[in-house]
């Protein structure tokens, strides 16, 4: 309580917390302003319908719920992130591009500059896509009467991109002026704003409200604390580093750790696999293929499995291509430093490639496990398929990682400013003495 207390006692500190809530708050304005020429009338049975696919579950997730909704923010920042996942790949297999990355802040600069570009042509496309799927679908009745032509669905279009361009320059801001990363914070406002709409909804059409209400609540609250520790944890690996000896000086010799996490991938894994279940979804609507919907529509042995196995498979792909171990190796026989016990070199890669792969394992089928607790929750309790979304899978890691980056991010700044007062400027003996 004293920390809290001390964030609005420090006068920039309490202007970064207030600018980031002042931000998240437009953001959450831009879900009440309709797309031109929708009928309001039939945009909650619209979401109604839309929420009933597993698919709009996860979009829904990064969207904030605007997927089904037909409103200015419906793309959310989903194209910016995609943008961004692209690019973190290309920087590993793309030699010109790794190159810039080792320039310093002006490549990760120049290389943000591409992120933000390669947003714009992800956006018309899933703009297009959100046209086709969800406006002009008869089933949702959204369309104008007349149906609309072709200038009304650009207008659509370039409404939708502006609007995910201007949620991208709000984290941008929020990032600059504000606490914490500004992409990851709308994210998690998405998922955080519609849980009591969703909640009350969902409990007020069962009879067991009350018990479910209660078991969802225990099994939310120890997802959590696991999220927390796997989240947390980490296998840290001594390093020492050589001691040189010039004249009577003996220079290094320091030891320190190099920290592995348990879960190094984050949700990736979850997205690309995600992202994976859309190709055999579509072409099961396709004639001669809709035996596929028998297996990846209706959550079933097979594709419980299946999602399991890529989600492992992608841990250890995203794992292995961020954190290189030969890389590791080298730079650490070029900085003078080495694990005990291990010779430098390659003998240091094969023993962080063989504890990588052993944490990546406990990682991995931890993520898996997240990720089909909402298929669980439909499947076995029946739940509401927008609660199971909300209440488990990548909501929690997302929203459970954010709010854990915050926190440390808070406490270095409280801890800065403590610091501050440790040796004041001028009230050192020396400068008065040479004033005198």
């Amino acid at each position: 309580m004293q920390k809290a207390l001390a964030i609005f006692r420090i006068p920039e500190l309490r202007q970064r917390v207030l600018f980031t809530l002042g931000m998240l708050m437009v953001y959450r304005i831009g879900f009440q302003v309709p797309l031109p020429g929708i009928d309001l009338s039939s945009v909650a049975e619209a979401a109604r319908k839309a929420e009933e696919s597993a698919l709009f579950g996860l979009m829904n997730a990064f969207t904030g719920a605007g997927i089904g909704q037909a409103v200015l923010f419906s793309l959310g920042v989903m194209p910016y992130i995609s943008a961004s996942i692209i690019f973190s790949l290309l920087v590993k297999v793309v030699p010109s591009l790794e190159a810039l990355s080792k320039e310093g802040a002006s490549g990760q600069k120049k290389i943000n500059q591409m992120t933000r570009l390669a947003t714009i042509p992800i956006c018309l496309l899933q703009g297009f896509f959100l046209l086709r799927g969800v406006i002009f679908n008869p089933a949702y009745g959204l369309a104008p009467v007349g149906g609309g032509g072709f200038f009304y669905g650009l207008t659509i279009v370039i409404a939708l991109t502006a609007g995910t361009i201007f949620i991208m320059w709000l984290g941008e801001q929020i990032t600059e002026h504000g606490i914490g990363n500004g992409i990851s914070l709308i994210i998690m406002a998405g998922i955080i704003s519609n849980m009591p709409s969703v909640l009350s909804r969902a409990f007020s059409l069962r009879e067991d409200a009350h018990q479910l209400a209660i078991t969802l609540g225990v099994m939310w609250v120890v997802m959590v604390v696991v999220v927390v520790y796997l989240t947390r944890g980490q296998r840290r690996i001594p390093i020492q580093q050589a001691k040189l000896t010039r004249g009577r000086k003996v220079m290094g010799g320091q030891r320190h750790y190099l920290p592995l996490r348990v879960n190094q991938a984050g949700v990736m894994p979850i997205i690309f696999a995600s992202a994976l279940f859309i190709v055999p979804t579509v072409l099961a609507t396709l004639p001669g293929l809709t035996w596929l919907g028998a297996y990846f529509n209706q959550p079933g042995f097979v594709y419980i499995t299946l999602y399991m196995v890529m989600i492992i498979f992608f841990s250890f792909m995203w794992t292995r291509l961020m954190f290189q171990p030969e890389e590791i190796a080298k730079n650490l026989k070029e900085q003078g430093s080495f694990v005990p016990g291990i010779r430098p070199g390659r003998a240091t890669a094969e023993y962080l490639a063989f504890v990588l792969d052993r944490i990546t394992t406990a990682g991995a089928v931890f993520l898996a496990g997240i990720a089909v607790m909402p298929t669980i929750l439909i499947g076995q309790m029946h739940v509401d398929p927008m609660v199971a979304y909300f209440l488990g899978g990548t909501s929690v890691l997302i929203v459970v990682g954010v709010a854990l980056d915050m926190v440390d991010r808070l406490n270095a700044q409280l801890m800065m400013r403590n610091y501050e007062g440790f040796i004041k400027p001028g009230s050192g003996g020396w400068a008065r003495r040479r004033g005198a």
